[in-house]
């Protein structure tokens, strides 16, 4: 068994404070860069789902005023036959789910008949900001552009 030297300890110590400091540092750095991107991916993930989902949405819409000469009052009348209207062809229900709401989680926004679609119907989500108009996130996702 061999004794080691006290200068021999000295080295075995380990790692000193500024070197972990300065790992620390990249660390830091390294996790703040991925939080920009995830967030960056999520949100635009959410723009992709709002835009399919109005194209879904419009399908049914589509399909509903083909076989029943006139548009829904409201969305939920995809789903159900709404009471109180003579729809003899009405052969829902049109779309199997409930009615989504956008990624933001505020309904979607319908108007029948449009205010920029004046011959059939608007449909959108006003975005991450939930206000009108908007860039980027914040933009609205719209049947008409």
């Amino acid at each position: 068994m061999s004794m080691k030297s006290p200068r021999m300890l000295l080295r075995q110590r380990g790692f000193s404070l500024l070197e972990l400091l300065v790992v620390m540092f990249i660390l830091v750095l390294l996790a703040g860069t991925v939080t920009v991107v995830v967030t960056k991916r999520a949100e635009q993930a959410k723009l992709v789902r709002a835009t399919a989902d109005i194209e879904n949405l419009g399908s049914a819409i589509d399909q509903y005023q083909l076989q029943n000469g006139v548009y829904p009052n409201e969305l939920e009348d995809l789903r159900t036959k709404p009471g109180g209207v003579d729809l003899p062809r009405w052969d829902g229900p049109y779309i199997k789910k409930p009615v989504p709401n956008d990624p933001w989680d505020r309904p979607y926004i319908y108007i029948v008949p449009g205010e920029k679609n004046a011959d059939s119907y608007d449909l959108y989500s006003l975005g991450r900001d939930g206000a009108e108009g908007g860039t980027g996130s914040d933009a609205d996702i719209t049947n008409w552009e």
